[in-house]
């Protein structure tokens, strides 16, 4: 074969190569990536797009991190990937991912904050949380000291609601989120709070709204337990809930509440002393919060559990009526133990 003739060949094979090169390179491109799973992937913080696709080829998820690297390149692409945590999914394909990164589609994780829980609650959970960066100690001493309220009690101050975070946020970072929240909400229940109501401040209504949240599940009957409870400080009643026992006595309650719990006096002690507790005694949500700033009239100043079973109660505005819907509550609770021990 002639000379020219072997060039003219090996010509066209290796375009050909190339050209088989660069349609697969392309076609690449647009192929799922290989996962049988989700995988979390972090772009370092001022890592290269090139070090990155690289790190994905060698974790065998992009097939031809070069095709890609050369795709993200030729779009201008490849110098506005985003630091952060991805998901990547299985089906998706390099140019999908590659959009996420340049977007900052990061993953979001989340944390509940539940209506109703005490500090020590949301700690304990902040700690179980693998997502969030921990820099508290367990028991932090003045914690609102890191949201410029030193000396005040935490009891209260963090909203109830699920927030959304991304890979590296802390605790401190959340509960700022948190604790910021719950002064929108305040401040904007107290705006439009009623004003005939015998609320001084509005820490009186966060606490207020505490003792509310711990008294019933319904959001429906928030409104009419914040009026009975408000009915009670108007009338000089002292406001005798339960749930203010429940929180003075602490670790030492097992359960039940005890006449002698009723009959020793403390600052959280409803029963004994008149007026609101000194500090919150749960974290209320928004709409234990908007109740107590408007709460429904009402004449009663007594409930008790139904005993339908639903969580729901009836109210009474005198101990007549309260002492039937006892009576009605505890022959429901014997008809449910006899039910419940026939064969």
């Amino acid at each position: 074969m002639r000379p020219t003739r072997v060039i003219l060949v090996l010509g066209l094979l290796l375009v050909g190569v190339a050209g088989f090169v660069f349609w697969s390179g392309v076609r690449s491109l647009d192929q799922p990536l290989q996962l049988a799973a989700p995988l979390r992937y972090k772009v370092p913080a001022g890592a290269s797009f090139a070090h990155v696709a690289a790190d994905l080829g060698a974790l065998g998820v992009v097939p031809q991190p070069r095709a890609w690297i050369l795709f993200a390149r030729w779009k201008g692409l490849a110098a506005g990937v985003k630091a952060g945590e991805y998901e990547i999914q299985p089906g998706s394909t390099p140019r999908e991912l590659l959009a996420r990164m340049v977007r900052g589609d990061v993953l979001l994780h989340s944390f509940t904050i539940v209506d109703g829980w005490r500090v020590q609650d949301m700690l304990a959970a902040l700690r179980r949380n693998p997502d969030i960066v921990l820099t508290l100690p367990s028991a932090p001493v003045d914690l609102m000291a890191k949201f410029g309220a030193p000396g005040t009690d935490p009891e209260g101050q963090f909203l109830p609601e699920t927030y959304k975070f991304e890979s590296g946020t802390t605790d401190v970072e959340l509960l700022q989120r948190a604790h910021a929240a719950l002064s929108r909400e305040l401040a904007a229940a107290w705006d439009g709070r009623d004003t005939s109501q015998p609320l001084k401040t509005p820490m009186d209504l966060l606490i207020l709204a505490s003792i509310v949240q711990k008294e019933s599940s319904l959001p429906q009957e928030l409104p009419k337990i914040a009026g009975l409870y408000l009915h009670r400080l108007a009338i000089g009643m002292r406001l005798q809930a339960d749930p203010t026992i429940i929180y003075g006595l602490g670790e030492r309650y097992d359960g039940s509440i005890h006449t002698v719990d009723l009959r020793t006096d403390g600052p959280y002690n409803s029963y004994t002393r008149t007026g609101l507790p000194p500090t919150p005694i749960a974290l209320p949500g928004a709409p234990a919060i908007r109740a107590s700033a408007r709460p429904e009239a009402t004449d009663a100043i007594f409930f008790v559990a139904s005993g339908k079973g639903d969580g729901s109660h009836v109210f009474s505005a005198t101990l007549a009526e309260q002492n039937a819907a006892v009576a009605k509550y505890l022959a429901s609770q014997r008809h449910r133990e006899t039910a419940g021990s026939s064969p």
